[in-house]
């Protein structure tokens, strides 16, 4: 799951294109979220601003919101189409043709809207903010219900998602939910494995003796996730999970600086320093550590459920071991919940179309193909425990328990300036541009400016 989102400055593959778009939905606010923004002079840009607006009309907001109704999916009919980010596993377009074979009376089809999942969510926001009718359902990252759901932008899915709550595993669910309803319906969830080479490195324990053994010799090394984006704060946040350190706490007060936060800040940059890890992972997201990791030049890697299938298709296959993430030494395992749900479109011209759908994707039987076929994690429990799912995910187990136990992302709409402040000072301290005392400092503060804009 690649992931990103902040709000500004710009990220460094921005392109003016999605300048001008992140700006047009910080610029269109809604009246539950004013926001301030200055614009810089420049005509053509303010032209985009306006027209982006949809004229001026102001957002509806959350407390507004049409609401989805399970009933009607049993007369739907015509064609749907599902949004969303880069298809690497298949499994988008692959649901899409599996519900068209089986439904026979709506055809669905998958389009891609970015190649990233910044810049998915950008084309995501640019359409919802003017309106587009283009995309039923869009695929959302679980961190962005709060914000997208505040900004009116999607159906109310309560009763939808309560009358399929029986398939879905809890904490799935708690990430669809705003202001006490439900806005979108899981689709396949998330949680980090480590996949370790077993001629080379012991399944890891603790994330002191991962660090350890990956510096004991040349080409035993971590691979992870350390660009300056999304994916960082997410492996920062698996570490500083299990190390007993927090974000938010559960009134909303900013906890991060802390004496957790600075030691795995410590722990991460020594990492670097004495070979844990190459500095090339400060250039890594998903896909690139998966590539390197296939070179067989490393030890550990860590990443994501639905690499196990592409790794048995390269030289690899059955050489690595997958284990659960590691435990903070005299502490305990916690991941990161991450996923993808199905969120309906407020602007949709087939609703009952997209109900459907949901109905279809989120099916005990269906869910196990997502596991089969596709190497994502289900939001079925049962599937878990299937034959053919275990003969395919061996490590289903060692996941379920994984997701079940993962901690949720601080829940904020302004969560995209929150995981930005995070992952740009933890880079900071990374790449040796700041030190942890500053960087702690520096984050704690952002998070607090950017929790008083709403």
């Amino acid at each position: 799951m690649d992931l990103i989102r902040p709000s500004s400055p710009l990220q460094e593959d921005t392109t003016p294109s999605q300048a001008v778009a992140r700006t047009t939905a910080l610029h269109c606010s809604s009246r539950r979220r004013p926001r301030t923004v200055a614009v810089a002079a420049a005509a053509m840009a303010a032209g985009l601003l306006l027209s982006g607006c949809g004229g001026g009309a102001a957002t509806p907001g959350a407390e507004n919101a049409s609401a989805a109704d399970p009933a009607s999916a049993a007369g739907a009919t015509g064609s749907i189409n599902i949004c969303g980010g880069k298809d690497a596993s298949g499994i988008y377009k692959g649901t899409a043709e599996a519900f068209t074979t089986a439904n026979g009376k709506v055809t669905a089809k998958y389009t891609e809207i970015g190649a990233t999942t910044d810049e998915a969510r950008t084309q995501a926001v640019q359409r919802l903010e003017g309106k587009s009718t283009e995309c039923d359902i869009f695929l959302t990252d679980v961190i962005w219900t709060s914000e997208f759901a505040s900004q009116g932008w999607l159906l109310d899915q309560t009763k939808l998602v309560e009358a399929n709550k029986d398939r879905l595993i809890p904490s799935t669910v708690e990430t669809a939910k705003y202001e006490d309803k439900y806005w979108a319906s899981p689709f396949f969830t998330n949680a980090g494995l480590v996949y370790y080479q077993k001629d080379k490195v012991a399944k890891p324990e603790t994330w002191q003796q991962l660090y350890a053994e990956a510096a004991a010799a040349p080409g035993n090394s971590f691979v992870y996730q350390g660009k300056q984006y999304e994916g960082l704060t997410v492996n920062f946040l698996e570490m500083l999970y299990s190390a007993g350190g927090e974000v938010l706490d559960s009134k909303g007060e900013v906890k991060i600086d802390s004496p957790e936060t600075r030691e795995v800040l410590d722990f991460m940059s020594q990492g670097l320093k004495d070979g844990s890890a190459e500095r090339a992972v400060l250039t890594y997201n998903e896909d690139p550590a998966r590539l390197a990791y296939e070179s067989g030049n490393y030890g550990y890697q860590r990443n994501w459920p639905h690499v196990f299938r592409l790794l048995n298709a390269t030289p690899l296959a059955g050489s690595f071991g997958v284990a659960p993430l590691p435990a903070w030494e005299g502490g305990k395992a916690s991941g990161v919940l991450g996923g993808w749900n199905l969120a309906i479109s407020a602007h949709s011209t087939n609703q009952a179309g997209a109900v459907s759908f949901i109905d279809f994707a989120t099916t005990p039987d269906w869910q196990k193909h997502v596991a089969m076929d596709f190497s994502q994690a289900p939001v079925n429990e049962a599937a878990y425990s299937d034959a053919a799912v275990l003969a395919k995910m061996p490590f289903a187990t060692e996941l379920l328990a994984s997701v079940k136990g993962a901690k949720p992302r601080p829940i904020s709409p302004v969560y995209p300036q929150i995981s930005q402040a995070i992952y740009k000072n933890v880079y900071a301290v990374l790449s040796g541009a700041a030190s942890t005392e500053d960087a702690v400092k520096s984050m704690a503060e952002e998070i607090k400016t950017a929790k008083a804009s709403f």
